[in-house]
């Protein structure tokens, strides 16, 4: 059998399909699986040992035109891998015009995808020969299970202790989250104040404010990571700490991922490191506003999200520019309360872990 996946992107998206290409690979281990991601996302499923071919485009010059077969097929130079093979079976996590427009130029003959009610863009579905139904009001990962269980007939895991997230590290990946950390005495947190929206942003006054509560309360120095463009930003974190222990950071994705397993916790919003860190098995502190922390955050129920319940305005709202922004007005205490819940809960499962061992 030979599968086509199309996750285009973005970084989250990627990360919740893992899951997925892991249980299909273990479901089907001779299928032959293919996988259509944006250039810009792909450093996550790069190398991949469950991949047997990653087909890379970029869509961006695309968007001033409309979604056709006849525009995607225009940069043919991205394209010429996709229609090299002969798909049996597309399957579509992105639910977008695009992205099913990709899995019909694609060749593959059964094309799967969402429900109308559950696509992002529900003109989609035309080009799609077959639409699931998945399960409402769960997590994204879940929902992308169950559309590959639906299309292939296969078992996959319901208990997140079994999500696999197969991401390929590197020696280098290692080396470079160590250096990151060479010169640190002690245990540390990753704090990540970055995210697409503004409104998803937690201070970075605060950021500061937190690494100096858990260097005074739990003796952990601080790593403030960035990514493209938030180099002042994370600058303001570390300018904002009172205490000296809070460095910053910018690594490659899989360099973070290296890191985020050498993390006591991680502490950041709904952005593409707090789903790496939660692939990376971290834990993880999430500090959610305008979007859901069921839907985006990490499906542990060990995790910890911090969030604002009790506004009148807090409906998941998903607003990227708000008159009204005080949802993700959290004190700096009770993020530090809620990391400190977490580790606890980290050390009462190794020592669990302990005990079945002996």
């Amino acid at each position: 059998m030979r599968l086509l996946f199309v996750k285009l992107g973005s970084i989250g998206d990627i990360v919740h399909t893992l899951p997925s290409l892991a249980a299909v690979r273990r479901a089907l281990p001779s299928a032959e699986i293919s996988w259509v991601v944006e250039r810009r996302s792909a450093e996550i499923v790069r190398d991949n040992p469950l991949l047997n071919r990653l087909i890379e485009v970029d869509t961006k010059a695309l968007r001033r035109w409309p979604v056709s077969g006849e525009t995607l097929l225009a940069p043919r130079q991205q394209l010429r891998r996709l229609r090299a093979s002969t798909f049996d079976t597309a399957l579509d996590f992105q639910g977008l015009l695009k992205s099913a427009a990709i899995a019909r130029l694609s060749g593959a003959r059964l094309r799967y995808g969402f429900a109308r009610e559950q696509l992002r863009e529900p003109a989609s579905r035309f080009l799609l020969t077959k639409t699931l139904p998945t399960p409402a009001r769960v997590h994204v990962i879940s929902k992308n299970l169950a559309l590959a269980a639906g299309a292939l007939g296969i078992h996959v895991p319901t208990n997140p202790s079994e999500f696999e997230f197969p991401i390929a590290i590197s020696p280098a990946h290692e080396r470079e989250a160590s250096a990151a950390v060479r010169d640190l005495k002690t245990g540390f947190a990753i704090l990540n104040p970055g995210g697409g929206w503004p409104t998803k942003l937690w201070s970075a006054e605060r950021f500061g404010a937190l690494a100096d509560e858990l260097w005074e309360h739990l003796g952990l120095s601080s790593v403030v990571t960035y990514g493209p463009g938030e180099q002042e930003l994370a600058e303001r974190v570390v300018a904002a700490s009172r205490s000296g222990r809070a460095t910053a950071h910018s690594l490659s994705l899989k360099g973070f991922v290296a890191l985020a397993k050498l993390a006591e916790v991680y502490v950041g919003g709904d952005t593409g490191p707090t789903h790496l860190a939660v692939a990376a098995g971290t834990p993880v502190v999430g500090l959610f506003g305008p979007t859901e922390w069921w839907r985006n955050g990490s499906p542990r129920p060990e995790d910890i999200c911090v969030e604002r319940n009790e506004i009148d305005c807090r409906a998941d709202c998903h607003r990227r520019a708000c008159s009204n922004w005080i949802c993700m007005d959290i004190e700096v205490a009770r993020v530090r309360q809620a990391v400190e819940e977490r580790l606890r809960r980290a050390k009462k499962a190794k020592e669990a872990e302990r005990e079945t061992i002996a």
